[in-house]
């Protein structure tokens, strides 16, 4: 079933957690909504899923509205056919794994053998029938989320909602169930409204991606354009642009659009910037900066010198912060040679390629 949401609004007291925000999901869609920890995004969910009572707007599921401020609709949970994965797992830890998967089921009144039947299909589906005469509280935490799942799917809900289920996981898990959630997801086609404060988790799940700050949608987008094409220098800072900085622009002429920010030799960016050139900040990814010994880099545009004050190796790269000489500015730089790693104190030279900046606006929240 599909998902509408038009004018939400949701304030606690006098502050307003989420302001006129209206999205749509598609019958078998994944909408994440990507923001930062207070930005309104779990308020978002929990107004479809009926935990909360918007202040005003309008929801619908496939059709039909569950929340309607004018008309004083309001659709209780357990009538909407939400299924819900928390952060917390939210399992019964003096049950086993079958009589938590089943517990749904048998307060809908169920015959027994239809619960036996539907409850098998779940565990084998998560790869969890071996564990089911185990209790709860001897699972793993991967185990426990599976469990989660598993108790949401047997109720066929007609949408699923996630509140950051893998959070609380190591990372080599998480990236595992990222990858089982999806799959999952896109083989029973069930609409699902996805939060996240993780931006990797967020482009490797979505069909969609909300960016969401200050209770408003900053934009929404199919994940390879909110990853290349952010909107604002908000949006872009978010997703991985670790470099944004204020900028003054000069003008453009063949070589592109030229600028200058903290008083620096006049830079280059290829793509001209939007309408207005006040308020502009140039974005610029730490791995698309090359970095070399001072006086080793080949000469071209867009180039610093600076002094290393941070090197950390990360495993696929080195990470850099450089600061620039007579400046404080600090630039991050992500170096995928890890053999003769710069030290902390060394000098280097920046070069930033012309097509690697992107000169946005900053957005209004």
């Amino acid at each position: 079933m599909s998902i509408r949401i038009a004018s939400l609004t949701k304030k606690f007291g006098a502050f307003t957690a989420v302001s006129d925000v209206s999205l749509d999901v598609a019958q078998g869609r994944m909408l994440v909504l990507l923001g930062p920890s207070g930005c309104g995004k779990t308020t978002i969910m929990r107004c479809i899923a009926g935990l909360e009572v918007p202040t005003s707007g309008r929801i619908e599921i496939g059709g039909k509205a569950v929340f309607d401020g004018e008309a004083r609709v309001n659709v209780p949970v357990n009538q909407r056919n939400v299924g819900m994965v928390f952060q917390s797992y939210a399992i019964w830890p003096h049950m086993t794994v079958r009589e938590n998967v089943a517990f749904p089921l048998e307060m809908k009144g169920l015959p027994a053998g239809e619960i036996r039947t539907q409850v098998d299909e779940v565990l084998a589906l998560m790869g969890l029938s071996e564990l089911a005469a185990r209790g709860a509280s001897l699972l793993s935490g991967g185990q426990m989320q599976r469990v989660a799942l598993a108790r949401s799917l047997v109720m066929r809900p007609a949408v699923l909602l996630f509140d950051e289920p893998l959070s609380n996981l190591d990372a080599r898990l998480r990236d595992r169930l990222r990858v089982d959630l999806r799959e999952l997801q896109s083989r029973f086609s069930i609409t699902s409204v996805f939060v996240t404060h993780d931006q990797q988790e967020a482009l490797a799940l979505a069909d969609e991606v909300a960016v969401i700050k200050a209770g408003t949608v900053l934009q929404r987008d199919n994940p390879v354009d909110v990853y290349r094409k952010p909107k604002s220098s908000t949006v872009a800072e978010f997703i991985g642009y670790q470099n944004v900085f204020p900028v003054e622009i000069e003008g453009s002429d063949a070589g592109g659009t030229r600028f200058r920010f903290d008083g620096q030799e006049p830079f280059r960016a290829a793509a001209p910037p939007p309408a207005g050139r006040d308020g502009i900040f140039a974005c610029i990814r730490p791995d698309d900066i090359a970095l070399a010994p001072a006086g080793e880099a080949p000469p071209g545009p867009n180039s610093l010198r600076g002094e290393v004050t941070l090197a950390s190796f990360m495993g696929p790269h080195m990470h850099y912060r450089v600061r620039l000489h007579g400046r404080d500015t600090v630039v991050e730089v992500f170096d995928r040679r890890i053999e003769g790693a710069m030290r902390i104190g060394s000098e280097v030279d920046l070069t930033v390629p012309p097509e690697a900046v992107l000169l946005l606006p900053r957005s209004d929240k």
